[in-house]
């Protein structure tokens, strides 16, 4: 990843964030998902027609697709998904040490011993897995 374009410290940070809590992001995504399909129905009390389709199946098809929360996380855990599934395996173990290993036992000097690779090599692979999915975003 060579000529990779600078971005802001606060989307880097940002990036290293949903790394961390991506597992968790999983769980979310399920949670919601399930939240809206099992679900009570809601009934309007007006008598007035409603524009959200007559069925239960396409009302809660419609819930699941409007929902700002899901369309987000899926969003960024497929981002993530897609550049960890890419990366060859020293890299994809680099990733699920320092970001997937909890409780966080391992310092980057650790880590690097682990693989074996250089510390300074372990941090320039962070960065260029961070500005992947950042840049898979669209985040600068």
């Amino acid at each position: 990843m060579g000529a990779a374009k600078k971005i802001r410290d606060g989307v880097f940070k940002h990036v290293e964030a949903e790394l961390y809590s991506y597992w968790d992001s999983i769980k979310e995504l399920k949670r919601l998902r399930e939240e809206i399909i099992y679900s009570t129905p809601f009934v309007e009390g007006d008598g007035g027609k409603s524009n959200l389709p007559g069925d239960p199946t396409g009302r809660k098809a419609t819930a699941l697709l409007m929902h700002r929360r899901i369309q987000q996380l899926e969003q960024i855990t497929k981002a993530i998904r897609i550049v960890y599934d890419q990366l060859p395996p020293e890299k994809q173990r680099l990733v699920q040490m320092k970001y997937w290993t909890s409780p966080q036992i391992f310092t980057w000097e650790g880590i690097a011993q682990r693989i074996p690779i250089s510390k300074r090599q372990a941090l320039r692979w962070r960065d260029e897995i961070v500005h992947e999915i950042a840049e898979s975003l669209g985040w600068r």
